[in-house]
């Protein structure tokens, strides 16, 4: 027997058209489990969407609440983005990262993915010899099917093989054929949350100079690697960052989970001042001028959404201020992920489950926004369809690009009644499913 009956989960599963789980969406898998819910009315412990499960940052609130009372609804944001914006947003790059970016080059967009959306068309066709982008995967899902929806080329490789030494010669496999216009990576990563080390980004920073390719760092999970204290501004330990190592770098920092302020869309993405301004004859041929940093802004986001939400970057601006200026820490409040993950996991493994990604070259992983886990014998779309019978919602590794057989697990919404529900059904779950050992002969 499963808490939940087999016929309830493969019912909801031809409803929304699912016959694979290892092809399945996150929000197909949301939309799965929200719909068996309903219909027995049995609750879920729902760990596949990368939603912040922390209330929104009070600065920023107040800040934009006042902003609306102001009257700046009535007016559209100025497409370069409010200047007091990109003042804090240079500061806290220079806070917490520990580089200079002119605030020129600190740009407002409606969340990091939009931030991707318009790097990716940008630096496509910057170069008409360079139009792939390279994925150091696993990674966001929703980031390759922006270029399936441009209809842009892109190669990956599952970085879980190429660690330390290993980094440098697979990426030049891919760099030496001179097609590559950019290399895209999250860190810390979603879903492993491995964390790059320094010598690893200086590794792609050289290589980036060498082959004339732009790094897109997605840094949605901001100074979250809680093995470190990151947390004190303009002192070292800084966030890793290829920011120290090259000077074709895109910074896409977004107020979504350091800040808990997803549902507002407000993030920045932060172009090196040497990019900003070069010049890319292929742009000026298309549009007359030529910077990239121009292009981005008055070509793509003009074109996109003719700016981002004018309230919302005074609620950034006051999250950035009150960072730096040391008032806000906020990564005390995001540290709760790290406490969640450590619980979670002790459950898993203490029920037969593995950490997939378990490693930082030479140290354990990190605990914090997401993990990942496996169990013996199942695929990673067999184990996501199995454990929907046991309320547990999570997306298998296939669908972020990774060559593992696993499941990332997402800690922001585990409530902390459900630690204990979740025990129970994991040691049904490993009745029903015991482990088969093998002895030599």
């Amino acid at each position: 027997m499963t808490p939940i009956s087999h016929q309830a989960v493969d019912d909801a599963a031809r409803k929304l058209g699912i016959a694979d789980f290892g092809r399945a969406t996150i929000r197909e898998v949301v939309a799965a489990s929200n719909e068996v819910e309903q219909s027995t009315g049995i609750e879920y412990i729902h760990m596949e969407m990368g939603v912040p499960g922390l209330p929104a940052c009070s600065e920023g609130v107040e800040a934009q609440i006042k902003a609306l009372q102001s009257g700046v609804a009535r007016l559209y944001p100025n497409i370069n983005g409010m200047p007091e914006l990109k003042k804090q947003a240079s500061r806290f790059v220079k806070a917490f990262v520990g580089v200079d970016i002119n605030p020129e080059g600190c740009v407002p967009v409606s969340g990091s993915m939009q931030g991707t959306f318009a790097s990716f068309l940008t630096v496509s066709q910057a170069d008409p010899k360079k139009n792939t982008i390279l994925f150091i995967d696993p990674g966001f899902p929703v980031q390759k099917q922006q270029c399936r929806v441009l209809g842009i080329p892109y190669e990956t490789f599952d970085v879980y093989d190429y660690r330390g030494d290993k980094l440098r010669g697979k990426l030049e496999e891919y760099l030496r054929g001179g097609n590559i216009a950019a290399i895209i990576y999250s860190n810390p990563n979603n879903p492993s949350w491995v964390c790059l080390t320094e010598q690893e980004l200086s590794v792609i920073g050289e290589l980036a100079t060498t082959y004339d390719a732009i790094v897109l760092e997605d840094l949605a999970y901001f100074a979250m690697d809680f093995r470190k204290d990151l947390s004190t501004p303009f002192q070292p330990p800084y966030q890793p960052s290829v920011a120290r190592y090259t000077d074709n770098y895109i910074l896409l920092i977004s107020g979504s989970k350091a800040f808990s302020y997803a549902g507002e869309r407000i993030g920045v993405s932060c172009i090196s001042d040497k990019l900003f301004h070069r010049t890319y004859p292929a742009l000026r041929a298309r549009y007359g001028d030529g910077e990239l940093g121009h292009t981005f802004i008055h070509r793509m986001l003009y074109a996109l959404s003719s700016g981002t939400s004018h309230s919302a970057q005074y609620a950034l601006a006051a999250m950035f201020r009150a960072a730096a200026d040391g008032t806000l820490d906020f990564r005390a409040a995001t540290s709760e992920y790290g406490r969640r993950a450590k619980r979670l996991k002790e459950i898993f493994v203490r029920h037969g489950f593995y950490i997939v990604y378990d490693r930082d070259i030479d140290q354990p992983v990190a605990d914090g926004f997401y993990f990942t886990i496996g169990y013996p014998g199942f695929t990673g779309a067999s184990l996501a369809h199995e454990l929907m019978y046991y309320g547990v919602s999570a997306i298998p590794l296939d669908t972020t690009g990774s060559r593992q057989q696993g499941l990332r697990i997402c800690t922001s919404f585990v409530r902390d009644n459900q630690y204990a529900l979740l025990d129970e059904r994991m040691k049904i779950f490993r009745e029903n499913n015991p482990i088969k050992t093998t002895t030599n002969q």
